[in-house]
């Protein structure tokens, strides 16, 4: 009795604010088909804007669809399952495999293990029990000193026989060649087939021209020049139709003067639309003098080979040439239309007696008796490839761990932006900025889009780079920065798109007060400038009235003082201070009454009131940043809710700080002088008092009615 396998024991872990699959062991990976995939944090990428081995991408992307699926994946720990004895290799770092550990219990890895031995065997380590990635990439040089390799290819080079090596000359030429798995360009069967399919259609044809009572050449002579011939006679009878028509059928003088100063290329590409010859009523065709140089080569081929050499050719001897060739004109209509009739008639009707394509065939079916060896050639390099990336691919695939871990960057991440004190790690390579971005918001992450270019090179990318610490007052779109990629190279980044999320509490925390500042800075500045604009255009007033008005014009001043409207002026203005001074006063008082514990609190307390609010929705909006709409907008397919907490996201993003031990000097010589703020608080709050004590005493009261 077989007892069951018991189901694999997964382990989790939790990075970030969300569980994710630990997979350690290549008894992990090996059970990956075990594991729900509701569970995987990803179920499909695209192939390209990572940064991962294109070969391995190419296997596993079974479909050529450019997207790497869950299922892909699957077939590809099924089919290591078939061939590896365990998974321990799989997990290791490196790229070598131990001989030892193929399983040759089925057929797979038996011919797996033989291709081994025999590739190691071709490289003169027969003796080995390592066979690493970099041996398979001999394999192309071993299919290239082979005459044949089994992939019903076959290049140039597979014979020594000339007029054959022509006739694949002559297949690529027409049909187009396919790559060798030595690499050189070659033909399979299915384009002998084809292209010998036209030769004998094409050949077909023309034997049956042989009927034909004109030659083939004399035809095409004909048929070279029958629409502008037709075209010179309808002229003729239109210039003896109407006298009008007569002066406008010739070319008019306008179109020759643009070609005096051309070159002979250009004139004969002007030429060519023009009539034939010169046309007046009933005129004869002229085959020899006064025909348009652009068709000259033409003409004269037909006045040989259908006209008989002579000088001119009335309508009515055109009207019977034409009768004459009418059924070569009915043959010309049956051509057969193939990409063979470049090789000319005599190469076409050769090849119609040759021998070639049974030659051809029978070299493509000994080059497939080659063909479970070299499979097995090519299934060796995809055991190693997958050996060399699967564990690295899964890591950032079924979970983050690559991403999370922070010890290297993820498989999406295309390097870092340095900008404004800052590098962000959390960067992307995106194809249209407009596009990710309106998916990318909804990660309510502070994301800033770059164009990036490098000197002396037409090298452009987008990036897309994650802020998560420190503020946004200098992030705007303009800014310069520098971006370095997975491969260190550094380049130049200017921010063109920012979509704006919280960023930090501790930015939210003083977001209140950099408001209020900016309000009030830009209140002052209106009334500064409204102050100035007044006392300019009072200026502007009183300048142009000196000039303008005499002296002797000017009405005279009053001399009296109006009691009555400054006491009401002086009364309000002490009200509004008064009652300013009130409101602080009893602020204070009130601060001062409470006990000295009560003092903190009461200061704790304002400072919530104003910066509470904005704290509490920045952390609300930190609490569900999210890393999914990010590569989903990028082409992923992610299934999790990948979680970027508060913690793990000022990770992300690195604040200049100065090194530990480092000393700094605090005297700088250009520092601002300090005003004596203090003393001016003083002086206003007792003017302030002064003012309120005089309302209370009743100094006001004679000022009011």
């Amino acid at each position: 009795m077989t007892v069951p396998a018991l189901p694999h024991a997964w382990r989790f872990f939790r990075a970030g604010g969300f569980d994710q699959v630990r997979i350690e062991t290549g008894a992990d990976l090996l059970a990956l088909d075990q594991l729900d995939q509701k569970l995987w944090v990803a179920l499909a990428c695209p192939t390209t804007g990572i940064e991962f081995d294109a070969r391995a991408l190419d296997v596993l992307d079974i479909d050529h669809d450019g997207r790497i699926r869950a299922n892909e994946i699957l077939a590809a720990v099924r089919w290591l399952r078939l061939v590896l004895k365990n998974g321990d290799e799989l997990v290791l770092p490196g790229s070598s495999l131990n001989l030892r550990s193929i399983n040759d219990d089925s057929v797979e890895g038996a011919r797996i293990l033989a291709s081994a031995r025999r590739l190691l065997s071709d490289l003169g380590r027969a003796e080995a029990e390592i066979i690493d990635l970099e041996d398979t990439r001999d394999s192309g040089r071993l299919f290239a000193q082979a005459r044949f390799n089994g992939d019903g290819v076959i290049p140039v080079e597979v014979t020594e026989d000339a007029d054959l090596r022509a006739v694949i000359t002559d297949i690529m030429t027409c049909e187009g060649s396919e790559e060798d798995r030595s690499g050189a360009p070659g033909i399979g069967q299915d384009k002998i087939d084809n292209f010998f399919a036209q030769i004998g259609a094409y050949g077909d044809w023309l034997d049956t021209g042989s009927d034909v009572a004109v030659s083939p050449q004399a035809g095409a002579a004909l048929e070279a020049l029958r629409d502008k011939i037709d075209g010179f006679f309808l002229r003729c009878r239109m210039a003896v139709y109407s006298d009008a028509a007569a002066q406008t059928v010739n070319p008019a003088v306008e179109i020759f003067q643009p070609l005096i100063g051309a070159n002979a290329v250009e004139t004969a590409a002007a030429l060519v639309p023009l009539p034939l010859a010169s046309v007046y009523p009933q005129a004869d065709l002229p085959l020899l003098r006064g025909v348009n140089p652009a068709w000259e080569g033409a003409m004269a081929n037909f006045r040989r080979l259908v006209a008989n050499d002579r000088l001119s050719l009335s309508e009515s001897e055109w009207t019977e040439l034409k009768a004459r060739f009418v059924s070569h004109g009915h043959w010309l209509a049956k051509k057969p239309e193939t990409r063979v009739e470049r090789l000319g008639d005599e190469r076409i009707r050769a090849l119609c007696q040759s021998d070639a394509q049974a030659a051809l065939s029978e070299l493509v079916a000994q080059d497939k008796l080659f063909e479970s060896e070299a499979d097995a050639i090519d299934a060796l390099e995809k055991l190693l490839v997958l050996r060399t990336h699967l564990f690295r691919l899964v890591n950032n695939f079924v979970s983050f761990k690559e991403f999370y871990a922070r010890q290297d960057y993820a498989v999406f991440q295309a390097g870092s932006l340095y900008l404004d004190g800052r590098s962000a790690d959390l960067c992307l390579s995106v194809a249209d900025a407009a596009k990710h971005a309106a998916v990318a918001t909804l990660s309510r992450i502070y994301l800033v889009y770059c164009q990036c270019t490098r000197r002396g090179a037409d090298e452009k990318m987008t990036i897309m780079a994650g802020f998560t610490a420190g503020d946004s007052d200098q992030l705007m779109i303009g800014r310069n920065g520098v971006f370095y990629d997975r491969q260190g190279r550094d380049w130049d980044a200017a921010i063109i798109k920012i979509v704006e999320h919280p960023i930090s509490l501790r930015q939210a925390f003083w977001s209140p007060y950099k408001q209020l500042s900016r309000f009030i800075g830009a209140q002052l500045e209106k009334l500064a400038a409204a102050k100035a604009k007044a006392v300019e255009t009072d200026l502007q007033t009183k300048v142009a009235s000196k000039v303008v008005v005499p002296a002797t014009a000017a009405a005279p001043a009053k001399d009296g003082f109006d009691a009555g409207k400054f006491a009401g002026i002086f009364a309000a203005l002490g009200l509004a201070v008064g009652a300013i001074g009130t409101a602080i006063a009893s602020v204070v008082t009130g601060f001062l009454h409470l006990s000295w514990w009560q003092m903190p609190v009461a200061l704790v307390g304002l400072v919530m009131v104003v910066s509470g609010p904005s704290m509490l929705i920045a952390y609300m909006k930190l609490r569900h940043r999210n890393l999914a709409p990010i590569l989903d907008a990028a082409g992923w397919a992610v299934n999790a809710r990948a979680t970027i907490n508060i913690p793990f996201g000022s990770s992300l993003t690195a604040v200049a700080h100065l090194p530990e031990g480092a000393e700094r000097s605090l005297v700088d010589p250009f520092a601002e002088k300090r005003r004596p703020w203090g003393e001016y608080a003083m002086l206003l709050a007792l003017i302030a008092g002064g003012f309120v004590a005089a309302w209370r005493f009743g100094l006001f009261d004679r000022f009011i009615p």
